[in-house]
């Protein structure tokens, strides 16, 4: 199996958790809050200061870097005059790119459906979902706070979220041509979505082998 496995995800929705079983089953890594660190370790900033700006959106410069549309730029040429989130994303982008090179892995939000978008290894970009009442669910239990509270926070992190993609990418967050799959995991359940992708994935793969 060779395909790199993206995964976007709505806040509650168990996406994560899909990634790391999913990644388990096909021994390949994850990439989740791994890839803030490892974006530290590369820019020397501190991991905790970075982790409080991830997944966010700040200024329209980091765009034009990242797409290469400024001629002669690199991901850390102008590094040191770039808001916080934008070190983090450039930081990101080169090490996801990276890691995509050495092999098949998963990948867990940060844009990564559009950071490889280029890339010549196939590509599965997967979008999990959730029903709501589902969701509130799963964040009452882990946040042990209430329902409103619960709705409260899944509208945050859901604007959060879209907002930090679509900037990033000039996409909407959740819109189904931006992905190869769709699951709601509140309907399938995540053993069975886990399986449902790697089947995908490895029917991905043998199809390429096979041209």
């Amino acid at each position: 199996m060779n395909t790199i496995i993206t995964i976007g995800r709505q806040f509650g929705s168990g996406g994560h958790g899909i990634g790391r079983r999913l990644a388990e089953k096909l021994g390949i890594p994850c990439y989740d809050k791994e890839l803030i660190l490892l974006a530290a370790q590369k820019s020397g900033m501190s991991a905790d200061v970075f982790a409080h700006v991830d997944e966010t959106a700040t200024n329209s410069f980091l765009y034009a870097v990242s797409s290469g549309m400024l001629p002669g730029a690199t991901a850390f040429s102008a590094v040191n005059n770039m808001p916080l989130n934008d070190q983090l994303f450039i930081a990101q982008t080169e090490i996801i790119r990276a890691k995509a090179a050495e092999g098949p892995c998963v990948f867990v939000g940060r844009c990564a459906d559009f950071v490889l978008k280029q890339t010549d290894t196939p590509l599965l970009n997967v979008f999990v979902r959730a029903d709501l009442p589902f969701r509130v669910a799963r964040i009452m239990e882990a946040e042990g706070c209430t329902e409103r509270a619960a709705e409260d926070l899944i509208a945050r992190e859901d604007k959060k979220r879209s907002k930090y993609y679509t900037f990033y990418t000039r996409n909407r967050w959740g819109n189904v041509d931006n992905y190869d799959l769709v699951i709601n995991n509140a309907k399938l359940g995540a053993e069975q979505a886990v399986a449902l992708i790697a089947a995908y994935a490895q029917a991905m793969s043998t199809d390429t082998a096979a041209r």
